[in-house]
């Protein structure tokens, strides 16, 4: 089977008890938000700049798991920020695993090693030396961890920890290849720990997925072979969806990094042209979702967005319409479901009801919809009990060659940063010693720019330099 049997059959059971009920809206994966801390400051996300007045607030971890009770999705999809820095984050993996609800953990991938040697310290006997050989081997622990696990104390085996279970996922952000990845994440090495902790953890027996958001400059080529890698690493499962210019993240574009938001999200137009390979992705990649939504993102035909399946609950409440959009928060998701006037939102055969959803053809509003049953054509359910019921792609072959395809970037030395750190290197500098020598140079300026004037007394207002900072500027650029 394409996806595990029990998973696939817990979300259709789902679908068919509201459908027999005639229910008109339900929650099928609740986007979790206990915090919005994170570690890194991807360029495209909005998140952490919506919500900055709020940055240090974390929900409770009972209110986390009445918000599952509550709209009754079978998947609950943790989210943020970078939900590994959420305290309780154990606890909150596991009462919501007991509540009878598929995980996907929804994380960078930076601490996701520590959470897994902790998994190892707490269940530690002789029968691990295997497993601690083989990361030992693969360079994905070190001997100073591998002592730790062995001398774990009482404290260790009887913390909370994140075991593999086969209802659970570690659910990897992973936006292209090295260069690509560091670069949209905003800091090198990332994509390299990405695959670190994804190689540990398939190791260890856990499931994972990776999430991608696929972007302006992001090549259709660099997409199949991000695929093939992460394949040959034996992904469980992947989703993708298109990079839609939501105004959060527009805003934190244009301020922040001084980017125009039309030079780096897709259009509607642009989705199509990127995705007109969807399908084919599709068969041969285990890539979650409806073949109605893979059909959709290559234009072959229209949905409606159904946001409301696919409900966010964060710091504030229910946020409204969806997850990229915000005009409200609900203390409940009934009440969110009542008080939100829905048709106001979305793409009715092509027209956008809100200008802001003109280009929006994301994975949380349309996925649901191709499930739903949202602009059915006859065949549609056929077309995607075949897809998620079928035979599972066979992994692609690792090999040399894919390896140094995907490790383009910091790795062999043509990172992002790279020409900033060789104009460094050319100066002379270190990244750190660039402010000290500009200050060096910019004293030497004025007392050159005194000796001729002949004024050798200036106020404390002109004495600290010509105030020109375009060499270093240029250099630090």
């Amino acid at each position: 089977m394409r996806f595990p049997l029990a998973l696939s059959a817990k979300i259709a059971g789902h679908i068919i008890k509201h459908k027999l009920r005639k229910t008109p809206k339900f929650a099928m994966v609740l986007q979790l938000e206990p915090l919005h801390t994170c570690n890194l400051t991807c360029t495209g996300c909005g998140r952490i700049r919506e919500y900055s007045t709020s940055l240090k607030d974390i929900v409770p971890l009972e209110k986390c798991l009445q918000a599952a009770t509550e709209c009754d999705a079978p998947m609950v999809s943790i989210c943020g920020g970078e939900p590994l820095i959420y305290p309780k984050i154990e606890e909150l993996v596991n009462g919501i695993l007991a509540q009878g609800r598929i995980v996907y953990v929804c994380t960078n991938g930076m601490f996701m090693r520590k959470k897994m040697k902790d998994y190892l310290a707490a269940i530690y006997s002789p029968e691990v030396e295997t497993k601690l050989k083989k990361l030992l081997d693969e360079g994905l622990i070190s001997d100073q961890d591998a002592d730790t696990i062995r001398k774990s104390d009482e404290a260790a085996r009887k913390k909370t920890v994140i075991r593999p279970i086969r209802w659970m996922y570690w659910n990897v952000h992973v936006d292209g290849l090295e260069y690509t990845h560091d670069l949209i994440v905003e800091r090198e090495g990332v994509f390299k720990e990405c695959v670190a902790a994804i190689r540990m953890a398939k190791i260890l027996g856990y499931q994972t997925a990776t999430n991608t958001t696929v972007y302006k400059e992001t090549h259709v080529q660099e997409i199949e072979d991000m695929f093939r890698f992460l394949s040959s690493l034996e992904v469980d499962a992947h989703t993708i969806s298109p990079g839609y210019e939501y105004d959060a993240a527009k805003k934190d574009m244009v301020k922040r990094l001084g980017k125009q938001p039309e030079d780096f999200f897709l259009t509607r137009k642009m989705t199509r042209e990127k995705f007109k390979d969807m399908e084919k992705w599709a068969d041969r990649f285990t890539i979650i979702g409806t073949r109605v939504y893979q059909e959709f993102l290559a234009g072959k035909r229209e949905l409606t967005c159904t946001a409301w399946a696919i409900p966010t609950y964060n710091i504030k409440g229910w946020k409204a319409p969806c997850y990229l959009m915000t005009d409200g928060h609900y203390n409940g998701y009934q009440e969110m479901l009542r008080e939100v006037k829905w048709e106001k939102y979305g793409v009715v055969d092509g027209v956008a009801r809100d200008p802001r959803c003109e280009n929006c053809m994301v994975h949380c509003g349309y996925d649901p919809s191709g499930a739903l049953g949202t602009n059915y054509q006859p065949g549609d359910n056929w077309k995607n009990l075949k897809y998620n019921f079928g035979a599972r792609p066979r992994p692609y072959p690792a090999s040399p060659q894919l390896f140094q395809r995907a490790f383009n970037g910091v790795s062999v030395g043509k990172g992002h940063l790279a020409p900033a750190k060789a104009a460094l290197k050319t100066a002379g500098l270190t990244q750190e010693g660039a402010d000290t020598e500009f200050y060096v140079q910019q004293m030497k300026a004025s007392a050159a720019a005194g000796a001729s004037s002949g004024a050798n007394r200036r106020s404390n207002s002109e004495g600290c330099g010509t105030g020109d900072t375009s060499q270093r500027d240029e250099l630090l650029t």
